[in-house]
């Protein structure tokens, strides 16, 4: 054994703590990993944390290195950014972006991790997997040169979509959310902003990521003819009423998943989960992605902050973690 390390479980539905983990010595092909910082993402992670996800998403849902299942007791978590201490000799000193849990030191397959760009720092880097759900999306909803779109909830994921957008050629981008404070989001990633009932409507493509029925019904309303959503939320064991009629079909709209446990189908078999999540990490680069991390706290708070971004006493998009042994 390496020693111990620390993670962070879900003791029960709404209540977590910080427990021993032991740490086995990494074999041929394997890296000891020492966290620098974790990310919370307040979508899914609160949904898990209030012990949300329904019982046949149990298995659909978990993490690569989930460890427990579903409702309780689980470690579940998968923004993971931090240092190789011991493996192969080209990756030892590098920062690496892993899809682990809320973990002090742990042990993987090499080809688990993936190597963060000297251009990106560490903080940020956190994003990555949430920018790979982003990036698939825009991969499904495959938007043209010119369109009017429309990025309905500007959480986590619709605010990562909106910053990859912001950077499209000839796109009227516009950021929408029910909360006049995510005006300061938009405005930082270079996009418009409205409330819902102030949006452009008339849109090529909606994309929506707020995980509401309103929000979708909004989305729909938004298009142009023969227009797309992209449905990018989560509803987890929530019910959502879509209104199919009116002028649904008189206006021949078409609503679309994405989800990022597979390639979308446009890319399918020309990349593969390594390269989407190389892209994600690539696109980090760019500094505009800070307006997402809109809290920190340190690994020992876990278990108080959780609880308050579940309930919204803690507004956040995506919350930062830092280690005690991180930068």
């Amino acid at each position: 054994m390496t020693g111990t390390a620390e993670a962070f479980w879900l003791a029960r539905p709404g209540a977590g703590e910080i427990r021993p983990a032991d740490v086995a010595e990494p074999g041929p092909g394997e890296v000891l990993v020492r966290t620098l910082h974790s990310g919370v993402s307040r979508g899914t992670e609160t949904l898990v944390f209030r012990g949300g996800v329904p019982d046949s998403q149990h298995e659909a849902m978990r993490a690569p290195f989930q460890e427990g299942g579903f409702p309780a007791p689980v470690k579940y978590g998968y923004l993971n950014v931090g240092v190789v201490e011991r493996g192969p000799e080209e990756l030892l000193g590098r920062t690496v972006f892993c899809l682990f849990p809320h973990q002090t030191r742990y042990v993987v397959p090499a080809d688990a991790v993936t190597v963060v760009p000297p251009q990106v720092p560490a903080r940020r880097a956190v994003l990555a997997g949430t920018v790979e759900t982003a990036l698939n999306g825009l991969w499904d909803a495959a938007p043209l040169i010119g369109d009017r779109i429309a990025v309905v909830g500007a959480g986590m994921v619709g605010a990562s979509v909106a910053a990859i957008l912001s950077r499209f050629p000839g796109a009227r981008v516009q950021l929408v959310d029910t909360d006049p404070a995510k005006g300061a989001v938009a405005a930082a990633l270079g996009v418009d902003f409205a409330l819902p009932a102030d949006a452009h409507d008339d849109c090529d493509l909606v994309v929506h990521a707020s995980a509401t029925a309103a929000g979708l019904t909004r989305s729909l309303e938004l298009l142009a003819a023969e227009g797309t959503v992209v449905e990018l939320s989560w509803y987890g064991d929530r019910e959502v009423s879509v209104p199919l009629g009116e002028f649904f079909h008189s206006r021949r709209l078409t609503v679309r998943s994405s989800q990022v446990g597979g390639i979308a189908p446009a890319r399918r078999g020309r990349r593969s989960y390594a390269d989407r999540l190389a892209v994600a990490l690539d696109l980090l680069a760019d500094p505009v992605f800070d307006a997402l991390i809109t809290g920190e706290s340190a690994f020992a708070e876990l278990p108080a902050v959780l609880p308050r971004l579940t309930s919204g006493e803690l507004p956040a998009l995506c919350h930062l973690i830092t280690y005690p042994t991180g930068e």
